[in-house]
């Protein structure tokens, strides 16, 4: 999800110094160049963006600061689908569907768990800030309300990884993660109907792998799905630090490139190439894990979304890297065929997280609060 859901094409080096010697080595020497220039600072962003919460301001400022941690939940391609309202003693989460992607996401379903992505990381803020919470989650209307409270402040581990999760979408080292550390990553707290199922023998992977690669032959055989990708892939710098979301290429480890050269080479992709690819970082992973939920609405999507970002964050506080692989998920022809591969029984897939060990990757920005508030 973030960041992208899954989908951003694995760009390597190597592939893209091809393309850029066909086009002119002056011609993107010239360009890499101009992207390097000094005002172009985007580590000073990143910066900004991920700033340690400021818990000592007023309380008008300090609901802002409450949301932009809120922001920095992981989402589907980085469209950050979200608007926030504050209200008397509350803050309001609602969807932001200018932002939806109506072809990888035709139900909203990846839209709702970014909101409840969102709503953890609002809660954990909220709590460190000094306030209760009383979450009312959406029934007729599309408003997540969060009532607040003057409390005593509330740390935890996991608000301290805020700033410091990733989807680290590279290949991992292979290394098989500690029986302690899956423990706790096991025991993580639960929402009402949702289940989390892990998956860590090499029997178990490969018959994830099955249908990833089933999602990757039929998502990028589709116009439409290539052309939503490319709508949310930031190829430089340039392009990244102007809209503040999308997919930014750095953010996978590939340099960047001009939008027409990094446009090519996106939809001239063969569907086997990007299931290779995917098929390699799901095997160098320790394992992965399915979020799914008893019902498939808009409150069980939003209790997945609070579980994977709970997930997420323990996960770095181990130093455990993780990424989304959904096709399995956001192809509904065999969405069900997964369910039933994998033994869910009647509990619906949503979410499917591969985790290892890795170096860090570049961040992804965040648009700044004044963004997003209604």
């Amino acid at each position: 999800m973030e960041n992208k859901t899954n989908h951003q094409r694995s760009l390597s080096r190597r592939d893209f110094l091809k393309l850029s010697a066909a086009a002119g080595v002056a011609v993107a020497g010239g360009y890499v160049l101009s992207e390097y220039t000094p005002w172009l600072n985007y580590d000073q962003q990143i910066e900004n963006d991920r700033r340690s919460l400021i818990t000592s301001k007023p309380e008008s400022s300090q609901m802002r600061e409450i949301i932009r941690y809120a922001t920095l939940a992981p989402n589907g391609h980085n469209t950050q689908p979200w608007k926030f309202a504050i209200t008397q003693n509350a803050i309001e989460i609602y969807p932001d569907y200018t932002r939806r992607l109506p072809v990888v996401d035709p139900d909203n379903r990846e839209m709702w768990i970014s909101l409840g992505c969102a709503l953890e990381n609002l809660l954990l803020a909220a709590a460190a800030s000094g306030y209760a919470a009383n979450v009312i989650y959406p029934d007729s209307t599309d408003a997540i309300t969060v009532n607040l409270t003057k409390d005593m402040p509330r740390l935890s581990p996991l608000f301290d990884m805020i700033p410091i999760r990733q989807n680290t979408r590279s290949e991992y080292d292979g290394q098989p993660v500690n029986q302690g550390d899956l423990n706790l990553l096991q025991m993580t707290q639960g929402e009402p109907g949702v289940v989390l199922q892990f998956l860590t023998g090499t029997n178990e992977i490969e018959i994830a792998l099955e249908y990833v690669n089933q999602g990757n032959l039929l998502q990028y055989a589709d116009t439409k799905f290539v052309n939503e990708l490319i709508e949310w892939l930031r190829f430089n710098k340039k392009e990244a630090l102007k809209s503040r979301d999308g997919l930014y290429s750095r953010c996978s480890g590939n340099p960047d490139v001009p939008r027409w050269l990094g446009k090519s080479f996106v939809s001239g992709t063969k569907p086997q190439q990007q299931a290779d690819l995917d098929a390699k970082k799901l095997r160098s992973s320790s394992g992965a894990v399915v979020i799914a939920s008893e019902t498939d609405d808009k409150v069980g999507w939003i209790r997945t979304g609070q579980v994977y970002e709970r997930l997420a964050l323990q996960m770095t506080a181990l130093n455990i890297k993780s990424a989304l692989l959904n096709q399995p998920i956001e192809v509904a022809s065999i969405r069900s065929q997964f369910q039933n591969a994998i033994g869910l029984g009647n509990a619906k897939p949503q979410l499917l997280v591969r985790f290892g060990y890795a170096e860090a990757l570049v961040y992804s920005l965040r648009r700044p609060v004044d963004e997003v508030l209604i």
